[in-house]
């Protein structure tokens, strides 16, 4: 496997992989989401040895003070592979510097939200109320 910095998107590659994951809402405008990766402070691929896309992570920062993890998503194929956990311990490593170190997963009660909390708890990170903060945001449509 073969973990680097990507700047440009193929669309299809882009949909195959968030369609894999059930990323609904990400598939329905991918050139939204290839704009979306372009903008993005960094986007780093999994890739096989053949160059197919297996996971990516993007991160929205300023590079100093803040790190937020906005996506981290592996082809469903091949998960339990240690994809998302390179992809993630890449991150991590890349912005130890920062004070805040982010992201927003499933709640534990939800399907997804169990194993992603087991996950990101095997790699050290913690709730946010845990560290006595707080996150607010606005209200995702549909939910």
């Amino acid at each position: 496997m073969i973990i680097g910095q990507e700047t440009s998107f193929d669309e299809s590659e882009v949909f195959e992989l968030y369609d894999s994951v059930g990323w609904g809402p990400w598939t329905r405008d991918i050139a939204r989401v290839c704009r979306a990766l372009v903008n993005s402070h960094l986007v780093l691929a999994a890739r096989d040895e053949s160059g197919r896309l297996l996971g990516l992570a993007r991160t929205v920062s300023d590079g100093e003070m803040v790190c937020y993890v906005q996506e981290l998503l592996v082809d469903k194929g091949v998960q339990g592979q240690g994809i998302g956990r390179r992809l993630l311990e890449d991150l991590m490593e890349r912005y130890a510097h920062c004070r805040y170190f982010l992201l927003t997963t499933d709640h534990e009660s939800t399907r997804e939200g169990a194993a992603n909390h087991a996950f990101y708890r095997r790699l050290g990170l913690i709730e946010h109320h845990e560290q006595e903060l707080s996150a607010f945001g606005r209200r995702v449509e549909g939910s």
